[in-house]
């Protein structure tokens, strides 16, 4: 008993000088840091999407650790990059510019045309996530605006909507494009109608871009080659 009370004795003589403390662990830099960080800027993520892209069109994407990035991204997400592009199944901005869970906010609909409920969705991304570049997606040979260069009357409300979102890039691209080129015309001008719809009806993104917090750029992807063009050439987030 006396051996016993002697090696407790010792023992909390360490803990009191401090030599038995565990040594602290190290700090955290990844998730719980981040926030802290500075952003990367409008063109750093766009060079950084480009290279996602360079490396989907040679097929050589980057492996992604799946499980793991899911396990973390289950506390909350952070995305850098708004992505508005066309409901079109063979436009999925994820691979297209191979990123992973958690590095785009997409938000996908018919001709890549912003009604209040997308529009809701891209004021989320930049007021509660903070995502800093907008990324408006169109793409070639796209249904919807075919449809609406066609002239036809759509069968329902609905699809009519869509339309009539599209009807005045159409109208601008009559102006300069010849009958065979109207549609892709049509394209790149939707892009930036789009682009503009989203600033001009949504004080939030406009305050944003104004500000200097959110910059849009405008991209055309081409189905057959895969690449991505930048359409708007001009400073990021300006159109």
């Amino acid at each position: 008993m006396k051996q016993t009370l002697f090696y407790l004795s010792i023992l909390l003589s360490l803990v009191g000088s401090g030599f038995a403390q565990a040594p602290a662990a190290p700090a955290d830099h990844s998730a719980h840091a981040a926030p802290s960080q500075p952003k990367p800027s409008a063109d750093q993520l766009w060079a950084d999407l480009m290279e996602g892209n360079n490396r989907f069109v040679a097929g050589k994407p980057e492996p992604h650790m799946l499980v793991a990035v899911r396990k973390k991204l289950a506390s909350g997400q952070s995305p850098n990059v708004i992505v508005l592009s066309c409901s079109d199944s063979r436009v999925s901005p994820e691979l297209i510019f191979d990123q992973t869970l958690g590095e785009l906010f997409v938000i996908r609909t018919a001709g890549n045309v912003a009604d209040p409920v997308a529009l809701g969705s891209i004021e989320y991304a930049v007021d509660h996530v903070h995502s800093s570049l907008l990324v408006v997606l169109g793409h070639t040979k796209c249904g919807a605006v075919t449809a609406a260069c066609s002239g036809e009357k759509m069968p329902s409300a609905n699809l009519a909507a869509i339309v009539d979102k599209i009807n005045p890039a159409v109208t601008q691209a009559k102006t300069y494009a010849k009958a065979d080129d109207l549609i892709e015309a049509a394209i790149k001008e939707n892009v930036h109608q789009s682009a503009k719809d989203v600033v001009a009806n949504s004080e939030i993104i406009r305050d944003a871009v104004k500000s200097g917090k959110l910059s849009v750029i405008e991209a055309e992807y081409g189905l057959d080659s895969g690449e991505v063009v930048r359409l708007n050439a001009s400073k990021s987030g300006q159109n």
